[in-house]
């Protein structure tokens, strides 16, 4: 009997899920000498409780919110926070130039900002910034109950992903929750199919170099993951080294990344190769496993 097509209507519908999985970790990130987990019930709860928070801000349906910092649990949460009372996300590099924020939060008219402690407040930008850091605290005492949505559906705005604006005035893109689910939907029509045999391998644990604030680092960190339940762990570091080895110790079966730190990662391999006298053998490998089937590779 064939399976029933997936309907959703929002991107919302996965926070739902989000609180079903209780306890299993949704991100792990490593902060000084210890490492935060974060379950998927934790950050369901966090987005409510920051749907309140801009609540009490008298942020409103439609009014824009710019995140620019680093990858964290925090991100996630005030992220879906912002979908449940419908303001929109406008995500910035965690590097970028004063005057690009300053210029995107006038086009935008954006009323409030999140950012990470280690990155320099934007010159002349007159509105409240939060720190994601202690973002939790800060909201901690509002309510975790279900936050009542309204009037949210496909045409609704997610958020305004900009360009780097290095050779005009920035331009945004905007993206609804139809534009997300068109991408979503299929992938997960299609993990669907083999979702009985993730159970042998559980949990997918992915490594995700890509910041938030791009479409495929919130594809690959926030979306598909949790479509098989699996853990997202956040590294700032892109030292090849410290990829390996956070990849060794997590048991990481996925690493999130864009070419030219593919590239580092091959070059580094080849080095520690060398060192060892091995180069040689590593490429009769690599050139006798292309072509060979999957399982043999």
């Amino acid at each position: 009997m064939p399976s029933q097509p997936i309907t959703r209507r929002t991107v919302l519908s996965y926070l739902d899920d989000f609180a079903a999985r209780g306890s299993s970790i949704a991100i792990a990130q490593r902060r000084g000498l210890r490492t935060v987990r974060c379950s998927y019930e934790q950050l369901a709860r966090d987005a409510h409780r920051f749907a309140r928070e801009l609540e009490a801000r008298n942020i409103s349906r439609g009014e824009r919110v710019l995140f620019c910092g680093e990858n964290s649990p925090e991100w996630l949460a005030a992220f879906f926070g912002c979908l449940l009372c419908g303001a929109v996300i406008v995500p910035l590099d965690k590097g970028s130039a004063p005057e690009f924020i300053l210029s995107v939060q006038r086009q935008t008219e954006a009323k409030l900002m999140l950012a990470s402690d280690n990155l320099p407040a934007a010159r002349g930008l007159k509105i409240p910034v939060l720190r994601l850091e202690g973002l939790n605290e800060g909201i901690a005492h509002h309510s975790a109950a279900p936050y009542p949505v309204e009037a949210i559906g496909e045409q609704t705005l997610v958020e305004i992903i900009f360009t780097s604006g290095t050779t005009s005035q920035p331009k945004g893109v905007l993206l609804t929750h139809g534009n997300l689910l068109a991408n979503l939907l299929p992938l997960e029509a299609e993990i669907k199919k083999y979702i009985k045999w993730e159970r042998f391998f559980h949990p997918i644990r992915f490594l995700s170099l890509v910041p938030l604030s791009h479409v495929f680092g919130q594809f690959m960190g926030v979306f598909v993951p949790q479509l098989i339940g699996g853990e997202v762990h956040f590294q700032q570091s892109l030292n090849p080294s410290e990829i390996v080895r956070t990849t060794r110790k997590n048991q990481i079966s996925v690493i999130v990344l864009v070419p030219r730190l593919l590239e580092g990662l091959r070059e580094w391999v080849e080095r520690d190769y060398a060192a060892r006298g091995e180069l040689a053998e590593l490429r009769e490998c690599v050139a006798a496993a292309e072509g060979a089937s999957t399982l043999k590779r």
